[in-house]
């Protein structure tokens, strides 16, 4: 190994991107329990896709000095959309609505281990022991948080909503790995703006369906707002982030950050909901901080 190896500099700004993009996630899974109390889940659906194609209108065409896109990247392009914000969103927002965030919370505390279980099957990669042990730690902080958190809801919900859960937790760690393999050939904005299109047209037929018998009226101002929030964070932030970072972070590294989203899930549960905080909670968070420490963090020579 070269001083030039050895010497290479750490991606902070990637992992900053990660953290921040599995942050913004959870926090709008922490929220969508209000939304849902105001739209029906097909048409918050719909109207977050849309409210992003928007914004990102800018972004989908090919900058310059960009290679276009070959058949094989519009494969990947519709298996993200797919699978990482058609279908998990619609896994999630059912899974919260008939179960809570709380159970959401305990399913998400498996993220860490199938994005690294994915990522070795499908791209090879190496799980070296300090990234396998950040994923052990990660784990077990949500899940102690979870069981922290965990009342009488988990007891009364019926078992789909959890398989619901489950299917979310297995499209988000796709989501992972094939961003992984897309942000090689495509840029970060261009991924977002596209796989948000692809999700605003599958789900169009079924928000059309709920929209045309839905009072728009009886929503309040605040509540669009929030939508507002949602639809720009959980289309066009995050997943620029998510695939800004990819580019410097082996997935099954960046698989780690997804600690972030239960995390953020129970920060705005305590500082918006005023749900209570504890040393159990104190625990599971360095418990999590602590596995992204050892996945992260330069060995010795590394640092040196």
């Amino acid at each position: 190994m070269t001083s030039a190896t050895l010497a290479a500099p750490l991606p902070w700004l990637a992992y900053a991107s990660l953290a921040a993009s599995m942050a913004l996630v959870g926090s709008y899974v922490g929220l969508s329990k209000l939304l849902l109390a105001a739209f029906p889940v097909f048409l918050l659906a719909w109207l977050r896709f849309g409210i992003a194609a928007v914004a990102m209108a800018h972004w989908v065409r090919r900058a310059p000095g960009e290679a276009p896109l070959t058949r094989h990247d519009r494969r990947l392009l519709f298996w993200e959309s797919f699978l990482g914000n058609f279908l998990f969103s619609i896994c999630m927002l059912y899974g919260v609505l008939y179960t809570s965030a709380v159970a959401a919370g305990v399913v998400m505390a498996a993220l860490p281990a199938a994005v690294a279980l994915l990522s070795r099957v499908f791209l090879g990669e190496r799980i070296v022991p300090r990234v396998a042990a950040g994923i052990a730690c990660a784990v077990a902080g949500i899940a102690l948080l979870a069981w922290v958190k965990g009342g009488d809801d988990a007891a009364s919900a019926p078992w789909w909503g959890y398989a619901l859960l489950v299917a979310a937790v297995l499209c988000e760690a796709s989501y992972v790995v094939i961003g992984k393999r897309l942000t090689g050939n495509v840029s970060p904005r261009r991924i977002s703006a596209l796989i948000n299109l692809w999700g605003l047209a599958l789900v169009t037929p079924l928000g059309l369906w709920q929209a045309s018998r839905f009072d728009f009226g009886a929503v309040g101002a605040p509540t669009w707002a929030l939508l507002v929030f949602y639809a720009l964070a959980a289309s066009m932030v995050t997943v620029w982030l998510w695939m800004r970072g990819l580019r410097q972070v082996a997935a099954s590294r960046a698989g780690v950050f997804t600690v972030m989203l239960p995390i953020s899930a129970a920060l705005v549960g305590v500082v918006v909901l005023g749900e209570p905080f504890g040393g159990g909670h104190l625990l599971a968070f360095a418990l999590a901080l602590t596995g992204l420490l050892l996945a992260t963090w330069p060995p010795p020579r590394a640092r040196h």
